[in-house]
């Protein structure tokens, strides 16, 4: 895992890019984020991404994107996010995802996390947002 500063934006622009190929984020915006306290950039070298945001006793994850699906990348950012969050004191991770994002949704029960919520229409093509989180 490599740890994302702001001169790693481009590289994950360009795999948020892959993954999400109709809401894509631009270099600008994780450069911005990357420069903001709390918050920590994960790279798997495989072709994944991680934003993570701790304050206090509480982490977000702000987007996970994998180039290459169901290839375990997701898997091991999450756990190295968990990892990073605790080692921050973070007590709570908080997440969301698309309703119609079966893998997604199936490796963040698989990680022990419960539904919180719903957010309706919340994405640009009207998918529901499921709010999740666990403990840590």
């Amino acid at each position: 895992m490599i740890e994302a500063s702001p001169v790693h934006a481009a590289i994950m622009a360009a795999v948020h890019g892959v993954a999400f190929p109709h809401d894509p984020w631009d270099a600008a915006s994780f450069a911005t984020l990357l420069a903001q306290p709390g918050v920590t950039g994960l790279i798997d070298p495989r072709g994944g991404i991680l934003l993570l945001r701790v304050a206090a006793d509480e982490a977000e994850i702000l987007t996970i994107a994998a180039a290459a699906p169901r290839r375990g990348i997701g898997g091991s950012l999450m756990r190295a996010a968990l990892e990073r969050a605790a080692q921050q004191g973070a007590k709570l991770m908080h997440l969301e995802v698309a309703a119609d994002n079966g893998p997604a949704l199936a490796l963040y029960r698989s990680l022990d996390f419960q539904p919180s919520g719903r957010r309706k229409r919340y994405y640009p093509n009207g998918a529901d947002a499921i709010l999740l989180n666990r403990q840590i």
